[in-house]
């Protein structure tokens, strides 16, 4: 008989759960979120086990990684499409979602995840790091903007390199002020010099990466953008078509069709948020920077004319999602005249 298995997964502990081919438990455990420890236990059941589902997470690549080099048949789910099976539970276990899993694995009413490379999870590391000082520096900023603000203090329009010298001058009559800008400008220096040294090891790697190198050939994407989204790819095979790309990183409408009624909806923004925002700054970039008479700018131009400006910076980023995959498919550079075929 065949028999299938769902792992919970937890930070120190996972609850399993077996069930045979007629969704009757068999087995029943908690082990330690190893590796070796959940082979140790699978393997020692004794029983052909033929899917083995976890839900996709931080620590489930790991798990899923060191599962499958000892040969088992893991599979990583959808996180969403979970969440959504299991709503109909009055009462939520960990025990309890092992079950569940397993009964999926069993059922095959799952959507797997695809697990990324370890070179392309180290990247996501390296650009998430990156993002994270980005957003606290510009929260630093903002703050003292607004503390300053309340006192009638204007900081004012200032570069990277001013603003500084700016607020230290506003603040030179006022103690506690002066107490408090000096305590977040050491933190805004701190920041500043670990961002540029995680931007620029960000911007060596995509020089150093051929994938990335290739993708920057495209107009409006720069270093950043290519390795944000050669990352989140991994494996362009994974795709039947280029066209997928596009509902995977959110950027297709979300529909509702029901009887007589059919609505479409705002875009879904589902999967990778990050690659969504630098597609999104590489199809603005595009727009609001470039001149000329480029394929790609005049197609979402006259979508803007028929949409508004911020439609066409959506349905350009969704183009530009599957002209990047097809670049990272064919191994060629950008083709501005297939560009203006496709446009």
């Amino acid at each position: 008989m065949e028999y299938y298995a769902g792992i919970d997964v937890s930070l120190e502990s996972s609850s399993l759960c077996v069930v045979d081919a007629n969704g009757r438990v068999v087995r029943e455990a908690k082990v330690a979120s190893e590796p070796e420890a959940l082979t140790a236990w699978l393997k020692n059941l004794g029983l052909e086990i033929v899917r083995i589902g976890l839900e996709a997470g931080p620590l489930s690549q790991w798990l899923y990684a060191g599962m499958k080099q000892a040969g088992l048949p893991a599979e990583l789910l959808e996180t969403r499409h979970v969440r959504t099976a299991f709503k109909i539970m009055p009462v939520k276990t960990d025990r309890k979602d092992a079950r569940g899993i397993a009964q999926l694995m069993r059922l095959g009413w799952f959507r797997p995840v695809h697990c990324k490379s370890l070179a392309a999870q180290e990247t996501r590391a390296l650009l998430g790091a990156r993002k994270l000082l980005q957003i606290k520096l510009h929260d630093i900023e903002m703050s003292l903007r607004g503390t300053l603000r309340g006192f009638g203090l204007k900081v004012g329009k200032t570069t990277a390199k001013t603003f500084e010298s700016q607020v230290r001058s506003l603040v030179a009559e006022h103690p506690t002020l002066l107490a408090i800008s000096d305590a977040l400008l050491q933190a805004r220096t701190v920041l500043v010099e670990q961002f540029n040294k995680l931007d620029n090891q960000a911007h060596r790697a995509a020089r150093a990466d051929k994938r990335a190198r290739l993708l920057t050939t495209a107009p409006g994407v720069g270093s950043i953008v290519a390795l944000t989204f050669a990352s989140a790819i991994d494996d362009p095979g994974r795709f039947k078509s280029s066209k997928s790309v596009g509902p995977l990183f959110g950027l297709t409408p979300r529909r509702y069709q029901s009887g007589e009624t059919d609505v479409t909806g705002r875009i879904s923004k589902a999967g990778d948020s990050m690659v969504r925002t630098a597609l999104y700054e590489a199809a603005n970039v595009i727009l609001t920077r470039m001149t000329g008479d480029a394929p790609l700018r005049r197609w979402a131009l006259a979508v803007a004319r028929r949409a508004g400006m911020r439609k066409a910076k959506v349905a350009l980023a969704r183009k530009l999602a599957v002209i990047l995959h097809r670049i990272l498919v064919d191994g060629a550079p950008f083709d501005a005249a297939k560009a203006a075929a496709a446009a």
